[in-house]
């Protein structure tokens, strides 16, 4: 097929509709893309909160900075535990020295989820608290000297806000 004139400068104004469209476009399309509104992203979730204790030599949790250990936590916390277990004077078959257990205080009934034993050294578990808020007791379950049944800690768990 031959070009006439009239088709080359129907092709040529057609070309540079196409490019002034497509100038136009690229102008336009960044702010009204800014203005679509896009999914929002769920909150970060907090981190959990590490709690340290030692799991000591003479059959006593401790806290740094406390004299009566006492843990305090949200209902519902989920939090990290990082347990250091240094040894009493004896350790079970499988080799743990002494046991991180929780009991709600009212009628000593174990919590789940909440019954680990302990390796000598670093120890790290994560466990979310219980929901119902109240007084619990940490208990060693592994006889770890004569002095094990006094191996105990207050926990408390408050309610979400207070």
């Amino acid at each position: 097929m031959l070009a006439t004139p009239q088709t080359r400068r129907t092709g040529l104004i057609a070309s540079r509709l196409c490019g002034v469209s497509v100038f136009v476009f690229c102008l336009i399309a960044p702010r009204s893309l800014s203005q679509v509104p896009r999914p929002q992203s769920a909150a970060p979730e907090a981190k959990p909160r590490t709690i340290e204790v030692t799991a000591d030599h003479d059959s006593q949790y401790r806290i740094r900075g406390q004299s009566k250990p006492v843990i305090t936590v949200t209902a519902g916390e989920q939090v990290v535990l990082r347990i250091t277990a240094i040894k009493a004077k004896s350790k079970n078959r499988d080799g743990s020295i002494h046991g991180f257990s929780l009991l709600r205080a009212r009628d000593r009934q174990p919590i789940p989820g909440w019954d680990f034993l302990l390796r000598p050294g670093l120890n790290e578990f994560t466990a979310t608290a219980p929901s119902e808020p109240g007084d619990y007791e940490v208990v060693c379950t592994v006889v770890c000297s004569e002095d094990h049944e006094q191996m105990s800690m207050k926990f408390v768990v408050v309610v979400q806000g207070k």
